[in-house]
């Protein structure tokens, strides 16, 4: 029984390690490396996945049943409030009804930044549509706190660059945005290895997605346990309670009470 659950949307998960779909040489790899990775919650981009809406090609629904996984469809690919709306209200027709989506709205292709003026227009709409909307954000505690206040399921802010695998590069922006929140803070983009996975946990983070690095390793397969294992103990540090950074060493047998 897990005593520390993440909770979307009121739904409790086990794993706190959320999984894309993409990149992958075939499905076989994308199955298999989504089990390794422990993953209930895999993200899916409507504009580049068949769910269905494509019936003589292969569904990716096939490998990963709704029935075993959350599919969290995402609306990468859009760089309008417009399409961002309709590829969420998209997916919740494909899916019978399936309300939690990952809103992401970019602003630049080479970059793939998001564009945070048409994210807050096009998750004010999809809240108000009855949408639980999880938020891919940049690393602003200013914009996290108005996503949240405005009825965002969980906030995801960017490490780095989407694909970059520079791991968090700004700390201190992420521990404000874990300290001011009150819906999970899932750090999204930019982790490279399985050390930056543990930084995010160890920040506070609630999880982490990822894809480009676990489908762009050599092995896939074996990135995808190193990541979970990784989120696992970065998890369990930061609930543990780290000891103070000093300068100076003090003794692990302190002799103060010894006899000689």
């Amino acid at each position: 029984m897990n005593n520390d659950p993440l909770i979307i949307a009121g739904k409790p998960y086990r794993s706190r390690l959320l999984t894309g779909t993409g990149k992958y040489t075939d499905f076989e790899q994308t199955r298999a490396a989504t089990q390794a990775a422990g993953a209930e919650i895999v993200t899916v981009a409507l504009r580049r996945s068949n769910l269905g809406q494509n019936p003589d090609e292969p569904n990716l629904l096939d490998v990963l049943p709704p029935e075993e996984f959350t599919i969290l469809p995402n609306t990468a690919g859009c760089y309008t409030t417009k399409d961002a709306i309709r590829t969420c209200q998209l997916a919740r027709e494909l899916l019978d009804g399936h309300k939690l989506v990952k809103l992401e709205v970019l602003g630049d292709e080479k970059t793939l930044y998001p564009d945070i003026v048409a994210t807050l227009k096009a998750a004010e709409y999809l809240v108000k549509d009855g949408f639980d909307v999880m938020v891919y954000t940049s690393d602003d505690p200013l914009i996290a706190k108005q996503l949240e206040d405005m009825g965002c399921v969980a906030v995801m802010p960017l490490a780095a660059p989407i694909g970059s695998g520079l791991g968090i590069q700004n700390r201190y922006n992420i521990l404000t945005i874990v300290e001011n929140a009150k819906v999970p803070i899932i750090v999204d983009a930019g982790v490279g290895t399985a050390s930056d996975a543990a930084v995010a946990m160890e920040l506070g983070c609630d999880g982490v997605l990822m894809n480009t690095a676990i489908a762009g390793a050599q092995d896939p397969v074996l990135m995808a346990s190193a990541m979970k294992h990784a989120v696992i103990a970065g998890r369990e540090a930061y609930r543990a309670g780290r000891i103070p950074r000093k300068r100076y060493a003090s003794a692990s047998s302190p002799i103060d009470g010894t006899f000689f």
